[in-house]
């Protein structure tokens, strides 16, 4: 079973997430008490109590929000993967979130199918945001300068080829993408990433996002 965490100041956004994910046999809704928290410090608090494996996480709340939660929750021993719901398709807040350590997002009228889908494909450690978004996001939010600096030596313990992979990924390459452009098969381009992934202890969003900050979009 997945278990599944609901952070959201809005309690009819929380019985109706509720409902749709308790519908599937595999996704466990935390008990209401613990789960459905109203605020972002609430959130991490039930997360350190009921220790989810997906948290849906809103982004403007009072208090603590979203992005700031987002992070904490990530900094936690063994943290559960994190999906921002978001009635905006991409602003600021989706990109902090992301920054954060968010593995993706999605919108809250997102048809209930695709939601219990999302929760599964995030659970299973894959980034929920199509290519086309990613890039978007990442060429109007990412940043620069001593930013550029720090991503750049960041980046310096990856291999040649892990760091064209990782150029690929900031430019919304999807892995068949990059296998045509490197002249690579999909599962090596996998085994690239995941090698990318470890070193860097970071999801494929927040792969894009250091690569662009340190051009590597750009060569």
């Amino acid at each position: 079973m997945i278990r599944v965490l609901l952070v959201d100041d809005d309690a009819l956004v929380r019985a109706g997430l509720s409902m749709i994910l308790s519908a599937a046999d595999d996704i466990e809704v935390v008990a209401e008490v613990v789960a459905e928290a109203a605020d972002g410090e609430a959130g991490v608090e039930a997360v350190a109590r009921s220790r989810p494996d997906v948290v849906l996480m809103d982004i403007r709340m009072p208090g603590v929000d979203g992005i700031a939660a987002t992070q904490r929750i990530r900094a936690l021993p063994d943290p559960p993967q994190v999906l921002v719901i978001t009635t905006f398709r991409a602003d600021e807040y989706v990109f902090g979130a992301l920054r954060a350590g968010a593995i993706g997002f999605l919108l809250k009228d997102t048809p209930p199918r695709e939601l219990a889908d999302a929760v599964r494909t995030v659970a299973a450690g894959r980034a929920m945001l199509a290519p086309d978004h990613t890039r978007a996001l990442i060429d109007r939010y990412a940043g620069g300068g001593a930013r550029g600096d720090e991503a750049r030596a960041r980046l310096a313990v990856l291999s040649e080829r892990e760091q064209q992979v990782a150029a690929a990924v900031a430019r919304g390459l999807s892995n068949a993408e990059i296998a045509a452009e490197l002249y690579l098969s999909e599962a090596t381009v996998k085994a690239h990433l995941a090698h990318v992934f470890t070193k860097l202890d970071l999801n494929r969003v927040q792969v894009a996002i250091l690569a662009h900050d340190a051009g590597l979009n750009e060569r």
